[in-house]
């Protein structure tokens, strides 16, 4: 029997300042990050999701101790190669394609083998793209249909590598920069621009980087063994979990809402960016850069017409965890909206474009899909009365979230499957800021 949750309602005009959960990429970076560093780092505000907590298990079982004090995380690192690798040890990810891939790029100098498993979602998603690069290296990388499980066993005899990422991955490039650490010599990167948060925690932490940008690229290079030490941080708000109050409220009648300190990292933006093309007016107030990391508080207010709009393709990767949100504004706009060169969003927890077409026909939008293209026909007056059942697409929580915002943003009577599992992955706290603005959820 499957467990759901209704929304027969759709959610009434509201004025609120909330705070989001914290970021989920900085918080999964700086644990792994400070696994390689000398000393005790101290880290605030930590996302307590399963990626996270999944994250922390994973250094535990390589060796590295850790506590909460007044919760604040204390990591206590062993510098570079600092982890102590049993025989026949397993890691598990989880669904977090973030720890999985980032991880290989820590483990191309163990001695051991090492057994990377995920779950039933994160075992169908691409690792030859992160163990091609690694196995440049000199790691031995075994794995069968390019997924997981995979096995790992480092050398002593690295070498520096020049490397293309041109699919816009930051986490193929964010795993080749951290095995670059224990390599010496100067590793190259040519990377399609994307969330550039590692590059950041490097430059933070003074470990030899240098960055030039070229035209869509960006062009890395990382002198490795270079030690480092341990560090203070504060993880500030999910710009990813923030885009469903966001949409939310620019699709909620008369409805304002400030969401606090939030990372507005430029590589992360892409949403505010396409929205405000689309008529929305998100303004930033109190902005603040804090240890490279620019954020601020997001002010929303309701939108009466959107504007279509023809997405430009350099927004995709700044945007890609957000395109389903974004899609609901596309589907109440008063044109035809085109988005284009989206592969990248069939290779997330669930093939996100596929399911974007089901739910949007589900809510009587027309649309239509060529290759990795979507074209969405806007109905200003979309207002639903029917039964929608959404069903469990691999526990992907991004897709039971929007599903979520287009009950409460549409009407029509709603049972979404497994809703209270999938958002422990990034959003723990989701349903309680929900009912904070008033929805009402069975």
């Amino acid at each position: 029997m499957y467990k759901y949750v209704s929304i027969n309602e759709k959610i009434k005009s509201f004025k609120k300042n909330i705070e989001v959960d914290s970021d989920k990429s900085l918080s999964i970076r700086s644990i792994l990050i400070a696994s390689q560093a000398i000393g005790v780092s101290k880290i605030a505000n930590l996302l307590k999701s399963e990626d996270v907590i999944n994250a922390l298990k994973v250094i535990k079982k390589l060796g590295i101790n850790y506590k909460f004090k007044s919760n604040i995380l204390e990591i206590n690192g062993y510098g570079i190669n600092g982890f102590n690798v049993k025989k026949n040890t397993i890691i598990n990810a989880g669904n977090s394609g973030t720890l999985a891939r980032l991880i290989l790029g820590l483990l191309i100098k163990t001695n051991q083998k090492i057994k990377l498993i995920g779950d039933k979602s994160l075992s169908k998603r691409d690792f030859l793209r992160v163990s091609e690069p690694l196995s440049l290296f000199g790691a031995n990388i075994k794995l069968k249909k390019n997924s997981l499980p995979l096995e790992i066993e480092g050398t002593k005899f690295l070498r520096p590598i020049d490397y293309i990422e041109n699919k816009g991955s930051a986490q193929c490039k964010s795993a080749v920069m951290l095995a670059a650490l224990n390599t010496p010599g100067i590793t190259k990167i040519k990377a399609k621009k994307s969330r550039n948060h590692t590059e950041i925690f490097f430059k933070q932490l003074n470990i030899p980087i240098k960055i030039r940008s070229n035209g869509k690229y960006d062009l890395i290079e990382v002198k490795g063994l270079h030690q480092f030490k341990s560090f203070k941080y504060k993880i500030p708000g999910d710009i990813s979990s923030s885009a469903f109050f966001i949409v939310l409220t620019l699709l909620s009648n008369k409805s304002e809402i400030v969401i606090r300190r939030i990372n507005i990292n430029k590589s992360r933006i892409g949403i505010i960016k396409i929205l405000n093309k689309m008529n929305a007016k998100i303004k930033y107030k109190n902005k603040k850069i804090y240890k490279g990391e620019e954020t601020a508080d997001i002010y929303v207010k309701s939108v009466k017409k959107f504007k279509p709009i023809n997405c430009p393709s350099t927004l995709n990767s700044s945007a890609i965890d957000e395109f389903l949100v974004i899609f609901l504004i596309a589907a109440k706009a008063d044109g035809i909206s085109t988005f284009n060169n989206l592969s990248e969003l069939n290779k997330k927890e669930s093939p996100r474009l596929d399911i974007a077409v089901k739910i949007l026909k589900m809510i009587g939008i027309k649309v239509k899909r060529y290759k990795d293209n979507i074209i969405i026909h806007g109905n200003p007056n979309l207002n639903l009365s029917g039964n929608f059942h959404i069903k469990n697409y691999q526990k992907d929580h991004r897709v039971a979230m929007t599903a979520v915002i287009a009950a409460l943003s549409f009407g029509g009577n709603w049972k979404i499957e497994d809703l209270k599992e999938s958002i422990k992955t990034s959003f723990p706290n989701f349903l309680k800021i929900v009912k904070i603005l008033g929805a009402k959820i069975n």
